[in-house]
């Protein structure tokens, strides 16, 4: 270890030791706007971030309590603008989504409301249908690249399962992406099994 990365984490230990004696909400809800002028997040990362900072836990509370109170922290307005883009930038399955939301403090509960409004009527496997076409159409380049048919398909089933598609949707998207031109022709049915 050099003397500058220790002398680095000596200034580390000794901000949080100060951040860990406040007793005034003031400097918490600084720390706390500064993390959100980068994006919205969700409380349960403001929370992260700031203990992880070295602020006090009560005082952490009464800042996400502030900032919710104010509207600056809404978990459901955050987790629906979540599924909403990554339904348009990065398409993925309910699974995926699922367990991002839970990974930035989303509750559960929470997750799966914003979950269930992009199945809306036509419920979670055609929400999750649409997403993975848009998917295999984005990545339609790189997989036709593949000459092969059986191994394309495998290329395009394997795309959508590490995007947390379910096998039923991965093996139904794939089918009818070969059907509408991504698979060159071949007998589908007969290789899909």
């Amino acid at each position: 270890m050099t003397a500058r990365s220790s002398d680095g984490r000596a200034r580390l230990a000794e901000r949080r030791a100060a951040r860990a004696e406040l007793t005034d909400v003031r400097p918490v809800l600084d720390a706390a706007g500064r993390y959100l002028e980068v994006r919205p997040r969700a409380a349960g990362e403001v929370r992260r971030h700031l203990v992880a900072a070295g602020y006090p836990p009560s005082l952490v509370e009464a800042t996400i309590v502030r900032l919710t109170d104010a509207g600056y922290l809404d978990d459901e307005a955050f987790a629906r603008a979540w599924v909403e883009s990554r339904d348009r930038s990065r398409p993925r399955g309910e699974t995926a989504l699922r367990r991002e939301l839970l990974a930035h403090g989303v509750d559960a509960d929470v997750a799966g409301r914003a979950i269930a409004e992009r199945s809306g009527a036509g419920g979670a496997s055609s929400a999750d249908q649409a997403a993975a076409r848009r998917l295999l159409d984005r990545r339609a380049r790189g997989l036709l690249r593949e000459a092969d048919p059986r191994r394309r398909r495998e290329r395009a089933y394997a795309l959508l399962a590490r995007s947390g598609f379910d096998p039923g949707t991965c093996r139904e998207a794939v089918v009818e992406w070969l059907e509408a031109g991504g698979g060159g022709g071949e007998d589908i049915e007969a290789d899909a099994d």
